[in-house]
């Protein structure tokens, strides 16, 4: 829960809005190596958002009135924060990056690409994690990333709506700052799904 102070400060239906990026500008890998893999990550973290994924119009009619968002500094998440809300100011901050992924070794296995990430992902909270952030450093980083969008509740809303903060960046590192704000006391609309585009809401409806 936030402090008892940050508390009387964030204003009755004030909203924090989860957004994954778009589909990124990627050939499809149906089918590869370990090694492979390895090479698709650092592919899809260079990615740009694919020209041919716009935004649903409900997704921009959520955020339409408002003028700032926050994204992270990879390609696909900034470039669809722009496409969402081209009318908006843009921080991009490598704080909410992705929580990365390493390929593991297993030699001679050939799988789709998203299979190998679920494999990853469970290595990765298992402790695999060569020469990357491991889960707690992810953790950590998810909750200065709540911190920073709980912040932009604070300011002064110029239309007199309840105020909101938007953040377009990464499905499983949107889904640990999902957590950590339903830990504070928010209240949770919509599901972290595997899906481009995916959108879900933490409204404060405390007194």
């Amino acid at each position: 829960m936030p402090t008892p102070d940050l508390k009387s400060h964030i204003p009755q239906g004030a909203r924090i809005i989860l957004v994954r990026h778009g589909r990124p500008a990627l050939p499809l890998r149906p089918r590869t190596s370990h090694r492979g893999f390895h090479d698709y990550i650092d592919a899809y973290e260079a990615a740009g958002l694919d020209p041919e994924s716009l935004p649903p119009r409900e997704l921009a009619d959520l955020v339409k009135e408002l003028d700032h968002v926050f994204s992270s500094d990879r390609p696909r998440s900034h470039q669809s924060a722009q496409a969402l809300a081209p009318h908006a100011e843009l921080t991009a901050d490598p704080l909410f990056a992705e929580a990365p992924l390493a390929s593991p070794r297993i030699p001679l296995l050939k799988m789709r690409v998203p299979k190998w990430a679920v494999m990853a992902r469970v290595l990765w909270h298992v402790g695999y994690h060569p020469e990357i952030e491991n889960y707690r450093k992810s953790k950590h980083r998810a909750g200065q990333a709540a911190d920073i969008l709980i912040e932009k509740l604070h300011e002064a809303d110029k239309n007199g709506k309840p105020r909101a903060a938007v953040l377009v960046a990464h499905g499983y590192f949107n889904a640990m700052i999902g957590r950590i704000l339903r830990q504070r006391g928010f209240t949770r609309t919509g599901a972290h799904r595997v899906h481009y585009w995916n959108a879900v809401i933490y409204q404060w409806e405390h007194a």
